[in-house]
């Protein structure tokens, strides 16, 4: 069966993605050598949801599908800002730039997304909704000191408010998986009301 490796996410301005590159930069600098896998800044994104393998047929039922659960979901922003880390600091295994969005519309679209896409056989998470931007995942080998120097550096990492993102359409992006990291190609966008 032909697949894709495909997700639904809301994409980011140029000028949020020069911000996260300056972060990025700055924590390169202050982390040991090796120890995080940075995500590619142009490939960052707020994911709603990641579909894993698709089969190529179900491609056009899921943007049809998409459309549909999105079309009455008004247009919304949300701010970009504050630095984190999955599970915690003391065992960071990925490090994250947060999202505001006091009005509730980012977590109602993403339960309309996960509500509709689930019955295509992408069951819905388990785990509660946390918006959030990607910068890199830690290494499975790093050793007890440069985790713990990790976590400190995201504890004491003083990130304010890095910008506002217009959403006004969420995409079904396709991800291949290269040596030099993924690449994303965007293969529909249903508009926001």
């Amino acid at each position: 069966m032909n697949t894709i490796r495909a997700f639904i996410a809301i994409e980011l301005t140029p000028a949020v993605l020069t911000q996260l590159a300056h972060i990025q930069e700055q924590f390169k600098a202050s982390l040991p050598r090796g120890c995080v896998r940075w995500v590619r800044t142009e490939g960052i994104h707020l994911t709603l949801k990641f579909l894993g393998d698709v089969p190529q047929s179900q491609v056009d039922t899921i943007q049809l599908t998409l459309a549909s659960a999105v079309k009455d979901i008004p247009a919304f922003s949300f701010r970009v800002g504050q630095a984190g880390c999955f599970p915690n600091a003391r065992r960071p295994r990925v490090l994250w730039i947060g999202i505001q969005e006091p009005g509730g519309v980012l977590s109602r679209l993403e339960r309309a997304v996960e509500t509709a896409i689930a019955p295509l056989g992408y069951p819905a998470e388990e785990r509660d909704f946390h918006p959030h931007l990607t910068l890199g995942r830690v290494a499975r080998n790093v050793n007890a000191s440069d985790l713990r120097q990790v976590g400190d550096a995201l504890a004491s990492a003083n990130i304010g408010d890095l910008g506002q993102v217009e959403a006004r359409q969420v995409a079904l992006v396709k991800s291949e998986l290269k040596p030099t990291g993924a690449e994303y190609t965007i293969l529909f966008c249903a508009p926001l009301a």
